[in-house]
């Protein structure tokens, strides 16, 4: 029997602290989580959660049971601390309120 073709992806996950991307070799069958598992990410990053944690390819959504080619990058996404259209809002409101206040009253 032959062996499986294998193909090469590249894993990355990022903290404030911490970036790294990893690669790794897989069989051409590969699904993202197969990829994640054999990176060994999930042992140098033990607070990811792959129930919580989005997952992707370059910047695109996808299903951890999705399949993988040769050259992916699989990004595992790290939780939002804030909605980014409230805290959108919160700033255009602060910034409203800082040039009201510098503007002379007649």
């Amino acid at each position: 029997m032959a062996d499986a073709k294998m193909i090469t992806v590249e894993v990355a996950y990022a903290r404030p602290d911490k970036q790294v991307i990893l690669k790794v070799s897989v069989p051409e069958n590969a699904t993202l989580e197969t990829a994640m598992r054999a990176s060994g990410i999930l042992e140098q990053f033990p607070e990811i959660d792959l129930n919580q944690n989005k997952v992707g390819i370059f910047g695109k959504l996808a299903k951890r049971d999705g399949p993988l080619r040769s050259g992916d990058r699989v990004e595992i996404y790290r939780p939002l601390l804030a909605d980014p259209k409230q805290a959108r809002r919160e700033r255009a409101t602060q910034t409203r309120q800082t040039k009201s206040a510098d503007t002379p009253s007649l």
